[in-house]
């Protein structure tokens, strides 16, 4: 099932490169003994220019992707992160930072990384619009060029209010900003590794140049992550356990602190804190592929043609963040987060009386409302966490559910 022989027809038409960066990462696996960490054959099925999943021209959100996120299921949770953010962009105005504009703009910028579609910039620039705190800019650090000119499509139709103030970045900015820091469903899409405790000790689980698993002893840095997971855990992991890391989170949140010189880093994505997540029941991981809306754990399958990921470690982040100098001001599901910032007055508003089709948008934003909300979908297996600096008070948002001493 992993040969070139094994995609689907009209996935060769939904990307006519595909297979062509199997012959490198053979090479690249032969060239370094027969072998590759899990992490560098996802920076090349995944990121390769031209040849990695997000920066290949197929559809990967919505109906003609493979996966479904939150802002594309509904615009009620760009709607409701817009509610969340109001006051902390308002705050910075009545702050000093240069006050408002005539059009109700604050000096504060809004910075989303991985945009994908750009639904969730729509979202969020609409409703700050009609709440009257529109930041100075709203940036967009996209490393895909693909998705970066599918998001140039659809916010180009936004009002020329709106779609003026976004402005795609290449790096993050070299001064740091104050504002908000948006990341929805980054942080999973970063590389990790990949081991497995032996009675012995631990292996790591790499690539073959056959593009298979293979195993190889874990190095020094390995058995250290094993040891700080182990740590948090009441007995060590159980022989024949499967599981991931990802060391490069610590990396990725410090980056993203000394960005942020003042206000709040809003991360969502599927995870867990580090006792939860490597509970002895998660013995074969959490690794997952996702190619057209089917999620399976072939991650050589289709390389370059499906999503492959990993649930975060919270923990982790939180400890990275608290390193760079970032308070967690907050950590939840998804599903209390946007109660707590008002879903509840989205799915009430209506637009003048409650006729006919006005009571069918209510009912269908009550349905969108579901699937964000349900456990069994996005509603709890989804977390939302806030990392503040120089934000004083309880972030909107958090003030249902507090789980951060599952962290």
């Amino acid at each position: 099932m992993s040969s070139p022989e094994a995609y689907a027809p009209d996935a060769r038409a939904h990307n006519p490169a595909a297979g062509r960066e199997l012959p490198a990462l053979a090479a690249r696996a032969e060239a370094r003994g027969g072998w590759l960490g899990f992490d560098e054959y996802l920076e090349q099925v995944l990121y390769a220019p031209g040849l990695g999943y997000y920066s290949a021209g197929a559809a990967k959100f919505g109906p003609q992707g493979d996966f479904t996120t939150a802002p594309e299921r509904s615009p009620l949770f760009g709607y409701s992160v817009a509610r969340a953010i109001a006051p902390l962009l308002a705050s910075f105005a009545a702050g000093g930072d240069g006050g408002e504009g005539g059009d109700g703009a604050t000096g504060a910028e809004v910075l989303e990384l991985g945009a994908g579609s750009g639904a969730l910039a729509e979202a969020v620039l609409t409703r700050l619009a009609t709440l009257g705190v529109l930041p100075r800019r709203y940036a967009i650090l996209e490393v895909s060029a693909d998705l970066r000119a599918r998001q140039r499509a659809r916010l180009s139709k936004l009002p020329a209010p709106l779609a003026g103030r976004i402005e795609w970045l290449d790096a993050l900015p070299a001064t740091p900003l104050r504002g908000v820091v948006l990341a929805n469903e980054v942080a999973d899409a970063l590389p990790f590794r990949c081991l497995e405790k032996r009675a012995q000790g631990c292996v790591e689980r790499g690539v073959a140049a056959a593009l298979q698993w293979a195993e190889q002893p874990a190095d020094a840095a390995l058995l250290a992550e094993l040891a700080r997971v182990e740590a948090a855990l009441e007995a060590p992991l159980e022989p024949g356990y499967r599981t991931e890391v990802c060391p490069r989170l610590d990396a990725w949140v410090a980056s993203l602190a000394a960005t942020l010189g003042e206000g709040l880093l809003l991360l969502f994505d599927y995870g867990l804190g580090r006792r939860e997540l490597y509970h002895p029941q998660r013995y074969t991981g959490t690794l997952r592929c996702h190619y057209r809306h089917r999620a399976h754990d072939d991650p050589f399958l289709f390389p370059g043609l499906q999503d492959i990921t990993a649930w975060v470690d919270f923990t982790r982040v939180a400890e990275a963040a608290s390193d760079a100098g970032l308070e967690v001001a907050g950590y939840c599901t998804q599903a209390a987060f946007l109660l707590s910032a008002g879903l509840p007055a989205e799915i009430a508003v209506a637009d003048g009386p409650l006729d006919g089709a006005a009571l069918r948008a209510q009912l269908m934003r009550a349905a969108e409302a579901r699937a964000l909300l349900q456990p069994d979908e996005m509603g709890e297996v989804f977390k939302a966490i806030a990392l503040v600096r120089g934000v004083p008070g309880p972030v909107p948002g958090f003030t249902m559910q507090d789980l951060r001493r599952l962290l």
